[in-house]
């Protein structure tokens, strides 16, 4: 039978019933000082603070990680700024043997002409 078929008072009191099997499965539910509440409360809170303790674990190693990283960097490029100046010293060195073969060459002609 549908609802068509239902007089006014039996649709009143379907509603009725259904709200207070509503209100008795809500009333079953265990409360806040429920052991079992409390358990599943303090199971809850255990696995936030596992997982908080974790993440917190992988922002140290991602830390320690950029550091080593950056740390890896700068002493490459102290190591390309020796480099950069012992090449700079050798280059030096060279042009000042080139100068020095130059004059000693101007000064042999100059020699050779009095």
């Amino acid at each position: 039978m549908g609802y068509k078929n239902d007089d006014f008072a039996d649709r009143l009191s379907t509603a009725a019933k259904a709200k207070t099997a509503v209100l008795d499965k809500f009333l079953q539910k265990p409360g806040p000082d429920d052991p079992a509440f409390l358990e599943r409360q303090a199971a809850q809170k255990a696995l936030l603070e596992a997982r908080a303790a974790r993440a917190a674990e992988r922002k140290l190693e991602r830390d320690a990680e950029l550091a080593r990283k950056a740390a890896e960097e700068i002493v490459r490029q102290a190591e390309e700024a020796e480099r950069k100046a012992a090449q700079a010293a050798r280059d030096l060195a060279i042009q000042a043997e080139r100068k020095a073969a130059r004059d000693a060459r101007y000064a042999a002609r100059k020699a050779r002409r009095r």
